[in-house]
């Protein structure tokens, strides 16, 4: 999500001081590589890069040829095949195994369904999209058909006239997969081997930070800086304040049993309960767990968090256990404020995308799983 963030950024920068670009997007990765499909990088006519394609090794190489597409402006294909033993061809050794597609498309800025506009309609609001994007490796020295369609719920954005009817209807059996699928990749032979790429796009993880210390800072800022989004919860108005957590989406104060009924939460939103106060979170537990959220945080020792349930329990309340962590945090040695904020976050990464957190030197196969 902070890279599409990023990227729109630059997109607006360049378009208002009318500079040229070119989008350039990882659509299919064969064997190993350093970024996964939907990887995207921005490229302004005078070599200003937003975003990443790899890890350093291709950005030199598609730069030139963004640059190309950008004075063509014809959108092209360029494979990079690093299981090549001579791969000095890129002026580095990549260090990895694998083929990898990358399609390049220049940014008509007067186009309202352009591939940006369409990822900032993407994440305009907190809506599942599916992103899709036409290519072909057969005919990669054509001009390529490119990103056309964004699926917003029942909405269509785009222009799906690119597509043969009987494609899209193929398409859309596709798209009908579950949401835990990342991407989808398929070849069509019946359609000359066309290859079509279908993103999803998630809302940002939304993070309701109760407790406004100064403890809880260093997450609001770094949760931030990953671009997920940060609601402070506190009953303290002295403390939670825009001059203490300035890149907040929102801050609401008040007490423990009416703060929660202001929420709005999905699938997507975690909570974080910091207050170091217990009752004041025993109070926004009886609302909180009504909310079935994928990830509730309580810090301090698990004794706590037992002492919490046993009153919710005592109440009638039932309490999904499954769905607390506490003590919150990956075991990294966590000490002081900034690493215990790195240990969360890297918890709730793990947890939403259904990982364990291990170490990845302990991973047989590639890193990124594919998803075919």
């Amino acid at each position: 999500m902070k890279e599409i963030q990023s990227i729109i950024h630059a997109y607006e920068t360049f378009q208002k001081d009318g500079k040229k670009s070119a989008l350039a997007t990882v659509v299919q990765v064969d064997g190993s590589a350093y970024r996964r499909p939907g990887a995207r990088m921005l490229v302004s006519e005078d070599g200003e890069l937003t975003g990443a394609i790899s890890g350093g090794c291709l950005e030199g190489d598609a730069l030139r040829k963004a640059q190309t597409v950008i004075f063509q402006q014809k959108s092209m294909l360029v494979t990079y095949d690093t299981t090549d033993e001579d791969d000095q061809k890129f002026g580095v050794g990549l260090g990895c195994n694998g083929i990898i597609h990358v399609l390049l498309e220049p940014i008509d800025y007067q186009n309202t369904i352009n591939p940006i506009e369409l990822l900032k309609t993407a994440i305009s609001d907190r809506s599942f999209c599916r992103l899709i994007s036409i290519f072909s490796v057969k005919y990669s020295k054509q001009e390529q058909v490119g990103t056309k369609v964004l699926l917003k719920g029942n909405q269509i954005y785009g222009d799906k006239d690119y597509l043969n009817n009987s494609l899209w209807t193929q398409i859309q059996n596709e798209i009908d997969s579950t949401e835990s699928i990342d991407h989808i990749i398929r070849k069509y032979k019946a359609f000359d081997d066309v290859q079509v790429f279908i993103e999803s796009i998630k809302p940002a993880i939304r993070i309701l930070l109760f407790g406004a210390g100064n403890d809880t800072i260093p997450i609001a800022n770094m949760a931030v800086m990953l671009g997920l989004e940060v609601i402070v919860i506190d009953g303290r108005k002295n403390l939670a304040t825009t001059r203490r957590f300035p890149s907040a989406l929102k801050i609401i104060t008040g007490s423990g049993d009416e703060v929660v009924a202001q929420l709005e939460s999905d699938k997507y939103t975690v909570a974080l309960l910091m207050t170091h106060n217990f009752e004041y979170e025993a109070q926004i537990l009886v609302d909180l767990v009504k909310l079935d959220l994928p990830y509730m945080g309580i810090l301090g020792p698990k004794k706590k968090s037992e002492k919490l349930i046993e009153r919710l329990e005592r109440k009638g309340i039932t309490v999904n256990q499954e769905n607390i962590y506490s003590p919150m945090g990956l075991d990294i040695g966590a000490e002081g404020s900034e690493e215990i904020a790195l240990s969360i976050l890297a918890e709730v990464k793990a947890v939403l995308a259904k990982k364990q957190g291990t170490f990845l030197r302990n991973k047989k196969g590639p890193i990124h799983e594919e998803n075919r």
